[in-house]
């Protein structure tokens, strides 16, 4: 895979809060993002111009927020094994539909947000 491709399985899939499958796929290929059950039936699919992901803050660290042709899903990924590093599956997604860019995102406190007083 090149860096902009990316495959991840037992993703689980909501559509707000109806859970589409447990143990879905999500797949960024040749400039497109797939999202398949586990049986390998496609659930939605667009070219990535048509899609936004990320982060939300109020999500756990392994789940993402994508719309996918104006439709709203939430992507937890790493939901059989649950383990600590669920977050790695999450920016390497991201980073996919970026086109490869390494993820921005810089731990911080809300001290450091604020300007210096002269």
């Amino acid at each position: 895979m090149t860096d902009s491709e990316f495959s991840a399985a037992d993703v689980r899939i909501e559509r707000w809060f109806r859970s589409l499958t447990r143990a879905g796929q999500v797949i960024v290929k040749d400039g497109r993002l797939a999202l398949l059950t586990s049986y390998g039936r496609e659930i939605d699919s667009a070219p990535l111009s048509a899609v936004t992901a990320r982060r939300r803050w109020f999500l756990g660290a392994d789940s993402a927020v994508a719309y996918v042709n104006g439709v709203r899903y939430r992507l937890t990924m790493g939901q059989r094994n649950r383990r600590p590093g669920g977050a790695v599956p999450v920016g390497r997604f991201l980073a996919a539909l970026r086109g490869g860019e390494a993820e921005a995102t810089v731990p911080y406190s809300r001290r450091e947000l604020r300007t210096p007083t002269p």
